[in-house]
């Protein structure tokens, strides 16, 4: 088997503005395409959980069967597993694990699930190639990711339009894509889904009212100076710091319009392994 490409590096990191974000995260405003086709006595694997706040969603909505949480940042997961702790769920567990090269049997999940995953590892493909290799047959893979191009916002400002083009590039340097949503359907057929197998949706995350406005641009004009992403925006070389602090005054000042209004827009697909 070829060695996997080591080729991405996670973009966010792990910094308190970017796990503001992934705890807002639950089943229902995240993973609502999978939902119902979930049965309790189903076993799931969760690639990418971070904090794991949509695992432990997952886990209560297969309340006979059991979820694996997985990430390949050990630290996090530290954090997923007092999250599940805390609502005392029993049928969860975690670990450190790789979507290129998954160290599970062939045929162990009924649902494999990855939430913003493909768009941050050097390989989609063959990731969901080993997603698909670890699902029963009759099972499902389930993958949804943001795409950057197609966010969307009122006002305009150029100062939003260079956060854009700015994290697009640093995203890419990273070895990965920014612009995922519009490719799983194509990625999952790549991987070896027959074409009928594939069922692809979008969905959105809207910020308009004061509240939304605030929690949005604020995680974002915080990331932009402290994050992983930040230092990575400098040290390639895209972005001088001063750069960035204009980015992140471009986020508040939007962020205190009355008229302001982002979207953010994901692809969605859910693919069914044959039996």
């Amino acid at each position: 088997m070829p060695k996997p490409r080591e080729t991405a590096v996670y973009t966010h990191g792990h910094h308190e503005s970017v796990l503001r974000s992934h705890t807002w995260r639950t089943a229902a405003n995240s993973a609502a395409y999978l939902l119902g086709s979930l049965k309790p006595h189903m076993k799931v694997l969760d690639i990418g959980c971070g904090p794991g706040t949509i695992t432990a969603d997952l886990a209560e909505l297969v309340p006979d069967g059991h979820v694996t949480g997985v990430d390949r940042a050990p630290g996090i997961l530290e954090q997923a597993r007092a999250t599940a702790a805390g609502r005392g769920l029993g049928n969860v567990d975690f670990a450190v694990a790789d979507v290129h090269a998954l160290d599970y049997p062939d045929d162990t999940f009924c649902v494999v699930h990855a939430h913003q995953v493909l768009q941050h590892v050097g390989d989609p493909v063959r990731a969901l190639r080993e997603m698909r290799r670890v699902t029963k047959p009759g099972g499902l893979v389930a993958v949804r990711d943001a795409d950057y191009a197609a966010m969307t916002w009122y006002p305009g400002t150029p100062g939003l339009d260079d956060w854009l083009d700015l994290y697009e590039r640093v995203a890419r340097a990273n070895g990965g894509e920014p612009d995922a949503g519009r490719r799983l359907r194509s990625w999952a057929l790549a991987a070896g889904f027959a074409d009928a197998a594939v069922t692809a949706t979008s969905s959105t995350w809207t910020y308009a009212t004061p509240a939304e406005r605030a929690w949005w641009s604020g995680l974002w004009a915080d990331r932009t100076l402290a994050s992983a992403y930040a230092e990575r925006a400098t040290a390639g070389g895209h972005a001088t710091e001063e750069r960035l602090r204009a980015v992140s005054r471009a986020w508040r000042e939007w962020g205190e319009r009355e008229d302001g209004w982002f979207a953010v827009l994901h692809g969605e697909i859910l693919c069914r392994k044959d039996g």
